[in-house]
């Protein structure tokens, strides 16, 4: 079997890890029950992920009559770091820069600023470090939502707007190594009213849940990715605009991105996966959308067979969060 992609998923049986070839066929892999249990078994062995699952594809499954599951988690959320960049795609700056013409009559905004930082230097050539992107972080595990799974925008948020993304997935090794497991395609929900009101409220519009669609691609992502991304509301179509990705359509490498996040020693905790966004050029809120309780975001790319959806709901309002003395 040629594997494509992976899946995690439910059935009557418990949890398991499927096989995808590119016809969209899975077969459940044996031995196994998670993606991070066959990630550690191919790092022990010294063989990618597509070899080792091709090894183990057994019995054929329908993955329409399974629950589907993130792509990758861990026992411990505590142990999945979130994070991602933003102004690396060409056009990403447009938007951004509409949200922050506040600054003086003339002058280019920081988010210009750093959107033509990396047009300039973000793809250096290979063993050479580029420019350094916008970093922000996002969560722990805990965050990650399946598709179907719902939004949850807390009381406070004055936003929830969808991000369509691919999320690099990655995995440090017990020898501090970074192993990229794949590619996934993903919302990168975030509280774009918030950031939009001061640029410095970047970092909490950005701690917000994220979903990721329930395929882990495999190997490279091809260097064009062409998707969709909707917004449903009472099942009519209330916006709905085409993005672009992969590195023909960034100012950015993916390498350069990736030497970035894990240049920082703090991130190659052997043991630790990554879930990475790599940035987007399509929002809904730059196109005056604003989105509502109930509203589905579909999200649907060309690299990738199995889309992704999640309806916005509004969490219950935590009140007052008071800290008490030891």
């Amino acid at each position: 079997m040629t594997v494509r992609s992976l899946i995690q998923f439910i059935d009557a049986d418990g949890r398991g890890v499927a096989a995808l070839d590119r016809s969209g066929r899975a077969r459940r892999l044996t031995g196994v029950s998670t993606t991070l249990d066959l990630a550690h078994q191919a790092i022990a062995r010294g063989c990618t992920l597509a070899d080792l699952a091709g090894e183990l594809a057994g019995a054929q499954i329908d993955p329409a009559a399974v629950r589907l599951l993130v792509p990758i988690d861990h026992p411990d959320p505590a142990h999945v770091l979130v994070a991602g960049t933003g102004l690396t795609h060409l056009g990403s700056a447009e938007g951004r820069d509409k949200m922050h013409k506040a600054a003086a009559a003339g002058q280019a905004t920081d988010s210009m600023r750093m959107f033509l930082s990396g047009l300039q230097g973000g793809k250096p050539v290979p063993g050479a470090i580029g420019a350094q992107p916008e970093w922000f972080y996002k969560g722990d595990g805990s965050i990650l939502r399946a598709s179907g799974e719902p939004f949850d925008m807390p009381a406070f948020a004055q936003d929830g707007g969808e991000e369509p993304e691919v999320a690099g997935i990655y995995l440090v090794g017990p020898d501090a190594r970074v192993h990229r497991l794949g590619w996934s395609l993903g919302n990168e929900f975030s509280d774009h009213v918030t950031e939009r009101e001061n640029y410095l409220w970047l970092a909490h519009s950005k701690l917000r849940q994220a979903s990721l669609a329930p395929e882990l691609l495999l190997g490279d992502l091809p260097r064009s990715v062409a998707g969709t991304s909707r917004i449903r509301r009472e099942g009519s179509v209330i916006w709905e605009k085409p993005f672009l990705s992969g590195e023909d359509n960034m100012s950015h490498s993916l390498a350069n991105l990736e030497h970035h996040h894990f240049k920082n020693a703090l991130f190659r905790r052997p043991g630790a996966v990554h879930v990475h966004f790599l940035g987007t050029s399509t929002l809904s809120c730059a196109d005056g959308i604003a989105t509502r309780p109930g509203d589905v975001f579909e999200i649907s790319a060309d690299a990738f067979v199995l889309p992704l959806a999640n309806a916005l709901v509004r969490a219950a309002d935590a009140g007052l969060v008071q800290v008490e003395a030891l």
